[in-house]
């Protein structure tokens, strides 16, 4: 799933914190040894994870990827320009909903109008960052915290309203049962400073392909 045409090397702290996972939950480390040496592989494209985000709300991400494969095709790039060119029926062509294809327009006019201060995010903290993104339309706390993780590649972040993180939560570390939000942020506790790693890997063990935002 990832491009590496258009992929820059991977996170610097990965290593470490795969050690620490490793150390710290032996679940987990199970996980983390059968990926071997794979990692998140960011993008460097701010658009793009913002895009790809969009795309991937509240679905699958084998059907996110199934509806960005189309639009990709259809465009011939996911690019700002590409995006900003098209209209709500051509998006919606792609499987792409009504109020998604709103939102990637409205986020393609952003960057064409230098509206989102994208170089001054990696100065910000990553509530801050959240906050500004959420005024944006169509970016909740979810998409802004996939940001966090793949474009930012912030290493610390645990989002809980993931259905994905959610199901490989109660999969790996509760027979299958439901787990509380408390109960998620008291399990990954150990995991700190390092939870963005965890999440990549819990992904993975629910899709071999690599989620890639």
């Amino acid at each position: 799933m990832t491009d590496s045409s258009n992929a820059t090397s991977g996170p610097p702290f990965w290593a470490k914190a795969r050690r620490h996972l490793i150390q710290t939950d032996p679940v987990l480390a199970q996980i983390v040894k059968s990926f071997g040496r794979a990692q998140l592989v960011p993008r460097n494209d701010a658009f793009f994870s913002l895009a790809r985000s969009i795309v991937g709300q509240q679905i699958s991400v084998k059907a996110a990827q199934s509806i960005w494969d189309k639009l990709a095709n259809e465009l011939g790039a996911v690019t700002v320009k590409k995006v900003a060119s098209a209209n709500h029926s051509r998006l919606r062509g792609c499987g792409i909903t009504r109020q998604k294809s709103g939102y990637l327009l409205d986020l393609a006019a952003h960057f064409q109008n230098d509206k989102l201060d994208t170089k001054g995010w990696r100065k910000l903290d990553d509530e801050q960052v959240i906050k500004d993104l959420i005024q944006v339309k169509g970016i909740g706390p979810w998409t802004a915290e996939m940001f966090l993780i793949f474009h930012l590649l912030r290493p610390d972040v645990f989002p809980l309203g993931d259905i994905g993180i959610q199901r490989a939560m109660r999969l790996h570390f509760n027979d299958g049962r439901p787990m509380s939000d408390d109960a998620m942020i008291s399990k990954a506790e150990p995991w700190r400073p390092w939870r963005s790693v965890a999440v990549w890997y819990l992904w993975r063990s629910l899709d071999p392909e690599p989620v890639d935002y």
